[in-house]
């Protein structure tokens, strides 16, 4: 098992398959297969967005919190 620095971001450490995806040669599949891959993508480009849309929240709720504004 390697392990992980402490310095490097997170997206590094986790890239998962995507940078394999973007390179994939999509020449073999099929029409059928080419529209569920584009279904599955869809999904998963909805699921990060909301992922962005809660952390853009929560932070929004923490800067509001811990801003001190003179009165």
């Amino acid at each position: 098992m390697a392990m992980q620095d402490d310095n490097e971001p997170l997206a590094r450490q986790n890239a998962g398959p995507l940078p394999g995806l973007v390179r994939e040669d999509l020449d073999p599949y099929s029409v059928e297969e080419l529209e569920a891959r584009i279904e599955a993508l869809q999904g998963e480009i909805s699921r990060a967005a909301e992922a962005l849309e809660r952390k853009r929240n929560r932070r929004s709720a923490a800067d509001a919190l811990f801003s001190f504004k003179d009165n």
